[in-house]
């Protein structure tokens, strides 16, 4: 059992052990700033889905309203008369077969990987590698598109990948802990609203059973969402 912090422990017991509204979670989580850096605020979601059954996988990507306040290092997969284009749009690296390489060869200084259909066929070798990192394109969170350059841009700037884990949550950066109250708050509303929209048409009973969110290196508070 990990042992925590005396700091750690100190601010769990400043926190309601009750679900608390949306509002007061997030200026509960402004206040836990006890350490010397500025703390992404992650939301997590815990929802009734049978994570064995494909058809009720919750996965996609998002942009919200307020960014989460740093830009992404993106790659693009792409033929050589995209590769220019990518790279204006804030691509750290385009091209297809030399990118391929450079990554089988064990360069993963990236955090989303974009790819034009055209070339998937030669970048699904790179599955062993970029599956398990949670960085492989996939149509499904719009990583796999004709408009490469539009695609980079938008994850550059800050749209999320999200994908439900073993145990059905979601987590998900909303933002920094220096974010107005007001941003953090529409960042989560946009986010939770998101989740519910795409909620498999085979999941039965309650969708959205627990929401919580918390700072990198603080205790969570639970919210109320109904």
């Amino acid at each position: 059992m990990a042992v925590r912090s005396k700091r750690y422990r100190s601010e769990v017991q400043q926190l309601s052990k009750e679900p608390v509204s949306l509002a007061e979670a997030v200026e509960k989580v402004k206040s836990l700033n006890s350490v010397k850096f500025d703390q992404s605020v992650e939301c997590v979601v815990h929802l009734g889905i049978d994570t064995k059954q494909a058809d009720q996988l919750v996965r996609g990507s998002i942009s919200l309203p307020h960014g989460i306040g740093r830009q992404k290092k993106v790659v693009a997969f792409c033929e050589d008369s995209q590769a220019e284009a990518a790279k204006q749009a804030g691509a750290i690296e385009a091209g297809c077969d030399e990118l391929i390489k450079k990554v089988s060869d064990g360069w993963a200084n990236f955090d989303v990987a974009i790819a034009s259909p055209k070339v998937m066929g030669r970048v699904g070798k790179l599955g062993r590698i970029l599956g398990p990192q949670g960085k492989m394109p996939s149509p499904k969170n719009g990583t796999v598109t004709n408009d490469v350059a539009t695609a980079v841009a938008e994850f550059a700037a800050g749209k999320m990948e999200f994908r439900n884990d073993a145990g059905g949550n979601i987590h998900m950066v909303v933002g920094k802990q220096s974010f107005a109250a007001e941003k953090l708050l529409e960042n989560i509303e946009a986010f939770l609203a998101h989740i519910k929209k795409v909620k498999p048409a085979s999941a039965k009973g309650t969708y959205i059973k627990k929401v919580c969110i918390s700072a990198t290196m603080s205790p969570s508070v639970m919210i109320d969402y109904w």
